[in-house]
């Protein structure tokens, strides 16, 4: 993220920011990692001023407090005024720093902020050991120390909340009898409630347990999908009301809300992230305005590198700060999809994919029941029930697809399906349109 007019101070605050001596810590929080960002220099404790404040700035700071990564850059005070000196104003950090002082800012007390701008800081109170980044032992954060979590108290809700906070999709499986090995310390006390639609285990109710009978045999594991998102119910990031899981408008879920992502000052970086992100491939394209959103904004000006494993980790504004409209909201499309548009849910409706830079149709003659095998697992709607011609779903616009695909069936995209060149005298009167059977999705219905 650049602002054009701090660049004289943030070339002096890079220049001698390597040899100060800050401490840092998390104040008025629910543990130690979560809390208003506070500064010590010179012996006093003073406040960091939530201007531009973004979770690549978070990021640094929860890796410096050893509190695994960011889940939520906040400013306004949320978790209080402070007192004392503004010690920071307008940090830009990269997200790469190993501490807080590395990062730009105007200068050690320069500022024209307030403490009702002070920013905070939320990190993973979550981790998963012994395993990967998305399974392994649950540990959660308890004061100082990382516990282990009982197994009888923990089921399939808090596991979609703790997949959904390290950005690792879907659960797939919850390990019993220390599966990923016994852990040390403590083991948590309390037990998670989580309905299963919060963004992070803060949110989540919490009841005391004290089962003395648990001990470390009992520590539970956890497997998720992975890094990329397939079911957007189980995701932080969703392109929508596109037609398909891989082609939309951008969203990401903060503070338990969906909301949209503003074009102004982003890059298509941006748009490349999401894409990877929710296992999508490459981007193809980029709009904005098309099909307009409702609800807050909460990311403007989205500023990445490109090498972001979400969206939610790109620099912005900050969360909810925006000068738009849902008229400029991002949307993406990202490699060659199909989509099902004029059905009743998201799994059936008339059959088009991406081709030139535009939506085309498939000829009803050229599409068979391997293809609609490939369409429905791309998709993640389950098998496919019936494939319907004659227009079913209405007549297309546009191009009709001259290609025909020659799918085997076992593809796990249609980019993967030889094509064939085939004769022109298809119209729209021939586009396909197909039914699919989606137990576990009924969701998209």
């Amino acid at each position: 993220m650049y602002f054009p007019h701090l660049s004289f101070h943030l070339s002096l605050s890079l220049s001698f920011s390597l040899s100060l001596s800050l401490s840092l810590s998390l104040v008025g929080g629910s543990s130690r990692c979560a809390g208003r960002v506070e500064v010590l220099h010179r012996g006093q404790w003073g406040t960091v001023c939530g201007d531009h404040w973004d979770m690549r700035d978070a990021a640094v700071v929860c890796r410096e407090l050893g509190c695994g990564e960011a889940v939520d850059a906040v400013g306004n005070a949320h978790f209080g005024p402070g007192s004392g000196p503004i010690w920071l104003d307008d940090v830009t950090c990269s997200g790469s720093e190993s501490t807080l002082k590395n990062c730009g800012s105007r200068g050690l007390g320069v500022n024209d902020c307030g403490h009702g701008k002070d920013a905070g800081v939320i990190c993973s109170g979550v981790r998963l050991v012994s395993g990967s980044h998305c399974s392994g032992r649950v540990e959660v954060l308890h004061g100082k120390n990382w516990a282990t979590v009982c197994d009888a108290d923990f089921d399939q809700q808090d596991a979609e909340v703790v997949c959904r906070e390290l950005g690792c999709g879907p659960p797939v499986k919850v390990l019993s009898a220390a599966a990923f090995g016994r852990g040390e310390g403590q083991v948590w006390t309390e037990e998670l409630q989580c309905r299963g639609n919060e963004s992070d285990i803060y949110s989540c109710p919490t009841s005391s347990s004290l089962k003395d009978s648990c001990s470390h045999d009992n520590d539970v594991g956890l497997l998720c999908a992975g890094e990329k998102c397939i079911n957007s119910l189980s995701c932080s990031v969703r392109l929508a009301d596109g037609g398909s899981r891989c082609a939309g408008r951008g969203e990401v879920f903060h503070r338990g809300q969906w909301g949209t992502v503003c074009a102004e000052g982003g890059t298509p970086l941006a748009a490349v992230v999401v894409c990877r992100e929710l296992g999508c491939g490459e981007l193809m394209s980029i709009t904005a305005g098309n099909i307009p959103g409702s609800g807050p904004i909460w990311m403007s000006h989205v500023d990445c590198t490109g090498s972001e494993s979400t969206v939610k980790h790109c620099g912005s504004l900050g969360w909810g700060e925006h000068k738009c409209k849902h008229n400029d909201d991002a949307e993406a499309i990202c490699h060659k999809i199909p989509r099902l548009i004029e059905g009743p849910h998201l799994c059936s409706g008339r059959v088009e994919v991406f081709h030139r830079k535009t939506w085309a149709t498939v000829c009803d003659t050229d599409f068979d029941q391997q293809d609609a095998e490939v369409v429905c697992r791309e998709l993640g709607c389950g098998h496919p029930m019936k494939v319907l011609g004659a227009a079913a779903f209405g007549k297309g616009e546009g191009l009709v697809w001259t290609d025909e695909l020659q799918c085997r069936g076992n593809e796990s995209e249609v980019s993967l399906c030889p094509t064939s060149s085939v004769k022109q005298n298809c119209s729209h009167y021939s586009d396909p349109g197909l039914e699919e059977s989606s137990p576990g999705l009924l969701e998209c219905i």
